[in-house]
């Protein structure tokens, strides 16, 4: 599988926690398999923060 980086601001990070919690949450109510949605949440909570300067 290829790597794909993606560079967020902190705003859009927690707008992709919050989605994937609120999907999570919608597949729970439903009696479906939250696997895939908990490893992808692990992994953008896991994220290294990368600090970078915006010119402008």
């Amino acid at each position: 599988m290829k790597k794909t980086k993606i560079i967020l601001t902190e705003v859009e990070w927690r707008l992709v926690i919050h989605s994937l919690n609120a999907l999570k949450t919608k597949l729970h109510s439903k009696g479906q398999f939250t696997d895939t949605v908990d490893d992808a949440l692990l992994k953008v909570m896991n994220a290294r923060v990368k600090r970078v300067k915006v010119m402008g």
